[in-house]
């Protein structure tokens, strides 16, 4: 997906060979609308057996793929797996910047308001990787726009009664240097989402 880029992705996207990658479909669109909007219109064309969300500035390594989908294979019951930044083993870069110290403190604190509104034990609930079962993933309706994505869906899975499962994963945060785009905001609005979910 496409999401009306200007940095020449969708030039790129258009030389790549689909049947080489196993890509089924890529998708164009003409205005930058947001991460949720955009997953909301991929959600239509999602296919296979899984679905794990993933951003297109690679802060997240795709190596990390195996281990989520080890967790989905470890037992068949299980229907939804978070990759998480903050458990154990995985590779961390973190810019050393005032800012990042706020979104730590930021996403630390919000993954504990949901995991009581919720009822889960998640250490990292605004992870990107975020990866369900696609029968499961496809049931959901997505309604927000923007990074208030992650708790809508964390909420709305938690609130038909699916666990959520963590893995660790590596992480190369980026600085607003970079083109990092969540700002405060959109801690704001992950809390409005949170509350108006329950």
């Amino acid at each position: 997906m496409d999401d009306g880029s200007d940095d020449g992705t969708k030039e790129l996207l258009k030389k790549i060979n689909r049947r080489k990658y196993n890509i089924n479909k890529i998708l164009f669109k003409k205005k930058n609308s947001g991460k949720g909007s955009s997953i909301r219109v991929a959600q239509k064309f999602i296919n296979g057996k899984y679905v794990i969300i993933q951003d297109a500035d690679l802060e997240y390594d795709p190596q990390d793929y195996k281990k989520i989908i080890d967790k989905f294979k470890s037992n068949s019951s299980i229907q939804c797996v978070y990759g998480s930044r903050v458990m154990g083993a995985g590779k961390r870069i973190r810019p050393k910047k005032i800012i990042f110290i706020f979104t730590i403190f930021a996403n630390k604190l919000l993954t504990l308001i949901s995991n009581l509104l919720n009822s889960q034990n998640l250490t990292d609930a605004h992870t990107c990787y975020k990866a369900f079962r696609t029968d499961i993933f496809k049931k959901i309706k997505l309604e927000r726009d923007g990074f208030d994505f992650c708790p809508e869906i964390t909420s709305k899975i938690s609130n038909i009664g699916i666990k959520i499962y963590e893995v660790p994963i590596s992480y190369h945060a980026r600085t607003y240097e970079d083109g990092k785009k969540i700002k405060l905001k959109d801690a704001f609005l992950a809390l409005y989402t949170l509350i108006k979910n329950k």
